[in-house]
C-alpha cells in the first residue's frame, strides 16, 4: 500500500523530467552531498539543443539579472515540509463557505497549493510592498539545503522573525526585492489558468524591473497593458518637484493565445449619459443610443453596401459613400424598428443604428476597459477602513474595494464563477471587492487570500485597538465587510426595486441566505508528520520503538484530513462531514470524494474496512498505525479490490 509524501511537489526533480523527456541526450548524472547518485543535466549540451549555431560558451543575451537570483530559483523549486492546519473558531461558515484565508508566509502557501490549484485561478492581484526605502521584505533563506527544507518548517533567522527592513543603504536593496518577487511570481504562474491573468500594483520605484521580471516568467509575449491609475486628485507643498498622482498596475497573461477578447459592465455613468432613448421595443431590450449607418470614410469600394433604403415619408436614402450593413441586415433592422431616421434641416434624411442597453439574447451590453482608473482614490479607500471599523486608519493606503472590482471584472473577462487569488493580502481589499460584485451580479466569484501573521507596530491604532498583527485585521475586516453586504441584500430584499429596464443599476434581488461571506482559515504550518517520516535513516536502531506512531502528538485528526486534502491535490473548500461507522471516527469530504479514518490503536479492522468499501469512495486513506495488524493491512487492499475497485487507497 502507497504512503502519502505528505511535502510540497519538488520541482527541481519535475523540471529534469521534463527536460529529460524533450532532451534525453541532456540527461547524466551526479552525486548529492551524500556522495550517492543523481539524475541531472549537462547544461553545455542543453545550451546547444536550444542553439541555431555552435555554442562555444557562455553567451551575452538581454536579460534582468542580480545577486541572489540563482538563489531565488533555487528556493521557488525546493519542497518544503508543512502543512496547512484548519482553524474553525477564526473562521466564518467553516463547513459551507468556498472561501480560503492563508495566515502564514505567502512562499510557503503558494509552495503548498500547488497540487490542489495547478491551473485553476483565474486571475491574481497582488499589492506587493513598494521597496520605498521604508518597506519590510520577506527574509527568505535561500542557503538550506533540499534536505534541511524537509526537515525544517524554519525560514527563519535565529530570533524567528521573518520580515526584515529593506533601506535604501542596503547595498542589497533592489536584489532582495527582486529575490523576494521572484520565487513567488514562479510560483503564482503554475496556478494560472491558461487564460488567467495576474495584476501587480507597483510605483516609480520598481515598475521597470517588475516588467523585466515578469517578462522572463510570464514571457514578454503575454504582456497585456500597464494601467495607470489616479490614485488621487490633489497634492500639495510638500512635492519636491511635480505633483504625483498616479500609480500603475501591470497586466499579464499566462498564454496569450489562449486569452479572449476582453469586456466588462457598462459603468452607471454611460449608461445615463448615453441611453436615454426609448421606442416600442423598450420592455425587452430598453432604452437604447443611436450610431450612424453610412460609413464616415472609406472602407474600401464595396458595391453591395450601396443601396437606397426607404424613408418614413416614402423617399429613398442614398448613401454618400457606403452603409455599414449589408441589404439583407438593413431589411431585417427595417422589420424589427432598430433604424431611426432623423431629417435634417435641408430636409435630408440620415440613417442611424439602434444600440439597445440588452441584446437579442437579454442580456445587458457590455464594453472595453480603459487602461486609465480616475475615477476612485486611495481617500476612498481609507474612509472605507474607517467606516468598518469605526476608528481611524489601520492602513496606510489601503487600495479602494471599487478599485479592486474594476480589475476583477477585466481579470474575470464576463466570468462570475471563478478564484481570485490575492497573496499579499493585507487589508483584505480583495476579499471585500469579490464578496460586493457578487452581491451586485449574484456571482459565486470565490477568494483566496494570503496575509503573513506581521506584527502591528505598537504605535499603531489597530494595535491600540487590540489587533496584534496584520493578519487579525484582515480577517476581521472581511467579517464586518461580509455582514454589512449581506445585511444590505437583506434589507434590498425586503424593499420594493424599480425594474431592470427602468433602471439598469437596480439591485438584483438575490437570496441572503444562501450568500458566501464566510471563510475558511488555515494557518502554514510544520508538517503533521515527525521528522522520523522524512529522514527514517537517521533514527537508531535502539529506538524505533520509540515511534510507533510517525505523526505528532498535538495533531487532530482534521488536521491530517488537509495534509491528505493537499497532499491529493483535493479542493480546500469542498464540504466536509463527520460519521461514526462501527465506533471508528470517519471524514467524508464531498460526499465520496475522499473518506479518512485516522483512527489509531489497532482499530481498523477488516469488517470495518469492509462496511467503508462498501461506501464505494474515489479515494481513502487510513492511519498506519490504526491497523490491527500488518496481515489486516495487507488484506485491506484485496477488500477494496474487490468491493470498490476504483478506490485509491493510500495510508499516512
Amino acid at each position: 500500500m502507497e504512503n502519502l509524501k505528505m511535502h510540497s511537489p519538488n520541482f527541481a526533480e519535475e523540471n529534469i523530467a521534463k527536460l529529460a523527456a524533450l532532451f534525453p541526450g541532456c540527461v547524466t548524472e551526479s552525486t548529492d552531498e551524500d556522495g550517492s547518485p543523481k539524475q541531472a543535466i549537462d547544461f553545455d549540451l542543453l545550451r546547444q539543443e536550444l542553439a541555431t549555431s555552435i555554442v562555444e560558451g557562455p553567451q551575452e543575451r538581454y536579460h534582468l539579472n542580480w545577486p541572489g537570483k540563482r538563489e531565488a530559483l533555487f528556493t521557488a523549486n525546493t519542497p518544503i515540509a508543512k502543512t496547512l492546519r484548519p482553524c474553525r473558531e477564526e473562521s466564518v461558515d467553516f463547513d459551507t463557505t468556498e472561501n480560503l484565508f492563508i495566515e502564514g508566509d505567502n512562499l510557503d502557501a503558494l509552495k503548498l497549493l500547488q497540487e490542489t490549484y495547478l491551473g485553476k485561478v483565474k486571475m491574481i492581484y497582488i499589492d506587493p510592498p513598494y521597496n520605498t526605502g521604508r518597506d519590510f521584505i520577506y527574509a527568505d533563506n535561500f542557503a538550506e539545503t533540499s534536505e534541511e527544507f524537509l526537515i525544517d518548517s524554519g525560514q527563519k533567522d535565529e530570533e524567528g522573525n521573518r520580515l526584515v527592513a529593506n533601506t535604501d543603504s542596503n547595498g542589497r536593496f533592489h536584489s532582495d526585492w527582486l529575490s523576494m518577487m521572484f520565487s513567488r511570481l514562479k510560483l503564482a504562474r503554475n496556478l494560472l489558468k491558461d487564460d488567467g491573468v495576474i495584476f501587480i500594483s507597483i510605483d516609480d520605484g520598481e515598475v521597470d524591473n517588475v516588467r523585466k521580471l515578469c517578462d522572463e516568467v510570464f514571457g514578454r509575449d503575454n504582456f497585456i497593458d500597464t494601467i495607470i491609475w489616479k490614485k488621487r486628485y490633489g497634492g500639495g507643498a510638500k512635492e519636491k518637484y511635480l505633483i504625483s498622482l498616479h500609480e500603475y498596475v501591470l497586466m499579464y497573461t499566462k498564454s496569450e493565445q489562449h486569452l479572449e477578447n476582453i469586456y466588462v459592465p457598462l459603468t452607471e455613468e454611460s449608461i445615463k449619459r448615453y441611453y436615454k432613448l426609448k421606442d416600442s421595443n423598450f420592455s425587452i431590450r430598453g432604452p437604447y443610443r443611436t450610431h450612424p449607418l453610412e460609413a464616415t470614410k472609406s472602407m474600401g469600394e464595396r458595391q453591395n453596401l450601396v443601396f437606397d433604403i426607404p424613408a418614413p415619408d416614402g423617399s429613398m436614402v442614398s448613401p454618400k459613400r457606403q452603409w455599414l450593413w449589408g441589404r439583407e441586415r438593413v431589411e431585417k433592422a427595417l422589420e424589427n424598428n432598430e433604424l431611426e431616421f432623423i431629417k435634417g434641416k435641408n430636409g435630408d434624411w440620415s440613417v442611424h443604428t439602434k444600440q439597445y442597453l440588452k441584446d437579442e439574447a437579454g442580456k445587458i451590453r457590455q464594453g472595453k476597459a480603459f487602461s486609465i482608473i480616475d475615477d476612485v482614490y486611495t481617500q476612498h479607500g481609507t474612509n472605507e477602513i474607517i467606516s468598518i471599523f469605526g476608528h481611524a486608519q489601520y492602513f496606510s493606503f489601503p487600495k479602494p474595494s471599487k478599485f479592486i472590482q474594476k480589475l476583477i471584472q477585466v481579470g474575470l473577462n464576463g466570468s462570475d464563477n471563478e478564484i481570485v487569488l490575492d497573496f499579499f493580502a493585507g487589508s483584505a481589499t480583495t476579499a471585500h471587492a469579490v464578496m460586493q460584485l457578487n452581491a451586485e451580479d449574484n456571482g459565486n466569484r470565490k477568494f483566496i487570500m494570503v496575509q503573513l501573521p506581521e506584527a502591528c507596530d505598537e504605535k499603531s491604532e489597530a494595535f491600540k485597538t487590540g489587533y496584534s498583527n496584520i493578519a487579525e485585521v484582515s480577517k476581521e475586516r472581511i467579517r464586518r465587510a461580509g455582514k454589512r453586504i449581506k445585511d444590505e441584500l437583506i434589507k434590498n430584499a425586503s424593499e420594493e426595486q424599480p425594474t431592470l429596464l427602468e433602471d439598469p443599476n437596480t439591485p438584483l434581488k438575490i437570496d441572503p441566505s444562501s450568500f458566501d461571506i464566510g471563510f475558511r482559515v488555515l494557518k502554514v504550518d510544520s508538517s503533521n508528520m515527525a521528522d522520523v517520516y522524512y529522514t527514517p535513516d537517521a533514527v537508531e536502531q535502539n529506538l524505533l520503538n520509540l515511534f510507533t506512531d510517525n505523526i505528532k502528538d498535538d495533531r487532530t485528526s482534521e488536521d491530517l484530513l488537509f495534509q491528505v486534502l493537499l497532499d491529493w491535490g483535493v479542493d480546500l473548500t469542498l464540504p466536509i462531514t463527520k460519521e461514526t461507522i462501527d465506533g471508528r471516527e470517519v471524514f467524508f469530504v464531498d460526499g465520496n470524494a475522499l473518506a479518512a479514518c485516522f483512527e489509531k490503536g489497532g482499530k481498523i479492522t477488516e469488517d470495518f474496512c469492509k462496511e467503508l468499501a462498501g461506501r464505494q469512495p474515489l479515494r481513502v486513506v487510513f492511519r498506519d498505525s490504526g491497523f490491527k495488524d500488518d496481515s489486516v493491512k495487507i488484506n485491506v487492499e484485496q477488500i477494496f479490490k474487490l468491493m470498490s475497485p476504483h478506490t485509491d487507497v493510500k495510508t499516512i
